[in-house]
C-alpha cells in the first residue's frame, strides 16, 4: 500500500538504470548445456535442429521486444542488440535482463517439440544472461566480431575433435592430437584424413546466425550490419535468418 509504514524498505533497492544513448546488448547463454546436449543426444559437433530451435527463439524475441534491432547466435548463445534510443523498462538492467532471459527460456521449452518431435525433454532447459552497454557502433561491431571469431575457433576445434572420436580415437587421444594446432593445420587434418573441406561446411556452423527485422529500424540495423557484411567486414558476419 502506498505511503504505508513499511514503504521505507524500497530505499534498499539499488538504482540500476543503464547509460543513456548507448547500444544495449543482452547476451543469453545456456546453463550446463554441455550436459544438456549429451543427455538429449544432440548430434556432434553441430545439431542443426538445436541451432534452428535457438534461431526460432531469437525470432520470437524480436517479435516480443520491438526495441531489439539485431541478434547474433552461435551454439547455445544469443546476443540481442537494443537500439540506442530504447526506453524499454526505463532502461532498468534488472528488468530487461530478467524478462528477456525468462522469455527466451520459456520459448525454448515451448518450441522443443517442433524441432525434436520424437525426443522428450528430460528436464527443463534454462539460461543465464548479462547486459552490457556499448557507446559506439564501432565498439558494437567489434563485440560482434569477437563473438564470431569465438564461434569459428570453437567450431573448427569441435569439428576436428568429433571427426577423430568418430574415427575410433578416444576423447583424450583427440585432445592430445589437436593440442597446439593452428587453423591451417586443423583444415589440413580434416581434408587429408576425413576428406572434409571446412570452408564448405554450412555457414551457420562456421559463422553463426543473424536475425533482424529488415522492414523496421532500417537505419539502426544498417549501422550494425554494413561494416560486418561488406568489404573487409565480410569475414565477420553472414546473415542466416531474417524476415
Amino acid at each position: 500500500m502506498a505511503n504505508s509504514n513499511y514503504e521505507y524498505v524500497k530505499s534498499f533497492e539499488v538504482e540500476d538504470r543503464l547509460m543513456p544513448s548507448t547500444w544495449i546488448v543482452v547476451r543469453i547463454d545456456g546453463c550446463h548445456f554441455h550436459r544438456f546436449s549429451e543427455d538429449h543426444e544432440f548430434d556432434k559437433p553441430n545439431d542443426e535442429r538445436a541451432l534452428n530451435l535457438m534461431n526460432s527463439c531469437a525470432m520470437a524475441m524480436l517479435e516480443e521486444f520491438p526495441d531489439i534491432v539485431f541478434a547474433y547466435g552461435v551454439s547455445d548463445e544469443y546476443s540481442f542488440i537494443l537500439k540506442k534510443t530504447s526506453q524499454l523498462y526505463e532502461r532498468r538492467a534488472s528488468k530487461i535482463l530478467s524478462l528477456t532471459v525468462s522469455f527466451f527460456s520459456s520459448v525454448y521449452g515451448f518450441m522443443w517439440k517442433e524441432f525434436f518431435p520424437n525426443k522428450k525433454l528430460k528436464y527443463p532447459p534454462y539460461f543465464d544472461g548479462r547486459v552490457v552497454c556499448y557507446p559506439s557502433a564501432k565498439i558494437l561491431q567489434d563485440y560482434l566480431a569477437w563473438r564470431q571469431v569465438d564461434c569459428h575457433i570453437n567450431n573448427q576445434y569441435n569439428t576436428c575433435f568429433w571427426a577423430l572420436v568418430k574415427s575410433g580415437k578416444s576423447k583424450m587421444e583427440a585432445h592430445n592430437l589437436l593440442k597446439g594446432t593452428q587453423t591451417q593445420e586443423k583444415n589440413e587434418l580434416l581434408f587429408q584424413q576425413f576428406s572434409i573441406n571446412y570452408n564448405t561446411l554450412p555457414a551457420m556452423f562456421r559463422k553463426g546466425s543473424c536475425v533482424f527485422k529488415d522492414k523496421t529500424s532500417v537505419q539502426e540495423v544498417s549501422l550494425v550490419l554494413d561494416p560486418l557484411t561488406t568489404g573487409k567486414g565480410r569475414r565477420y558476419c553472414e546473415v542466416q535468418r531474417g524476415w
